[in-house]
């Protein structure tokens, strides 16, 4: 696994089979309930003794919170250094285990498939897998998706 951002700039530095480590981040208490509030009031995001009733017994983060944080690793860490143009959608979210405070979340990115647009020959498609784990090595989520990367420069080294 590699950690270089700058190693992935263009489309061709892409090759299915790649695993990037994107990082680590710390969950903490005050901003599960901070997003809750604000993107996601359920009583079990932002309530202790309500949260301790429920199936998850104590305060969760939010599924939409873990993918802003997958997202933020993904831009910190990869499409800010890139030629990223986008995205044209996901294909499924998947919650798989709670995100607690205290918990510490593990970014790899997974490149499934590659592929050159046919119609515009300046960009290409890398298909992708986000898997973020606990720090028990337990997968809590996953985000299959698409994102567009510009083509390398005529005459730029790789």
């Amino acid at each position: 696994m590699s950690t270089t951002p700058q190693s992935y700039r263009y489309f061709e530095d892409f090759t299915a089979g790649q695993e990037i480590f994107l990082g680590q981040r710390h969950v903490t208490e005050a901003e599960i309930i901070a997003f809750a509030l604000d993107f996601d009031p359920q009583p079990f995001h932002v309530d202790h003794d309500a949260a301790a009733q429920t199936i998850f017994q104590g305060v969760i983060a939010s599924g939409w919170h873990t993918c802003a944080m997958m997202m933020r690793l993904v831009v910190d860490k990869l499409l800010k250094h890139s030629s990223s143009m986008g995205s044209p959608g996901l294909d499924s979210v998947r919650w798989l285990k709670p995100v607690r405070a205290g918990d510490t979340l593990n970014l790899v990115y997974q490149v499934r498939e590659v592929r050159a647009s046919t119609s515009k020959p300046d960009r290409g498609i890398v298909i992708s897998i986000w898997c973020v784990s606990n720090q028990h090595g337990e997968v809590v989520a996953t985000v299959e998706g698409m994102g567009m990367f510009g083509r390398r420069p005529a005459g730029e080294a790789a």
